[in-house]
């Protein structure tokens, strides 16, 4: 009896899967939505050790990085792109067995005449600890560039 409860469990989990409710995202005054208290979000603007994680640099310009960027996460798998702005992207990553759902953003800004910099963002929008997926994914696609 215990084993199909277990059995009808994953089932719902699976097929329900486990996206979680979009959270309010996007930049506002030049600045990312700042990371939960969860340690399953890192972001180039987070001002704590713990969450914190160098921006992407480019050498070329915003429209560069940009369309380089789109191709780098059109080599990811499990992914949809959201919004796609000048400057700014916001991506859905899906993860392959249990269909978690990450919230990875781009911000394009004007900090650097002689570079592009790209502020990033990445968050699991359910659970607690991502065991560190959101970090490995931002430094697998900075190393891309």
């Amino acid at each position: 009896m215990h084993i199909a409860t277990i059995i009808v469990l994953i089932n719902v989990i699976l097929l329900t899967g486990c996206s979680g409710t979009m959270p309010n995202l996007g930049v506002n005054d030049s600045k990312l939505v700042s990371c939960p208290d969860t340690p399953n979000c890192v972001s180039s603007q987070a001002t704590d050790e713990d969450h914190y994680i160098d921006p992407i640099i480019y050498p070329g310009s915003p429209q560069e990085a940009h369309e380089s960027l789109l191709q780098i996460i059109g080599s990811e798998k499990r992914t949809r792109i959201l919004t796609d702005q000048e400057d700014y992207i916001h991506v859905e990553f899906t993860s392959a067995l249990f269909r978690f759902v990450d919230d990875v953003e781009f911000y394009f800004s004007n900090e650097s005449a002689e570079e592009t910099v790209i502020h990033v963002r990445s968050a699991s929008r359910v659970g607690r600890s991502d065991l560190g997926v959101n970090r490995k994914r931002i430094e697998r696609i900075r190393s891309k560039f």
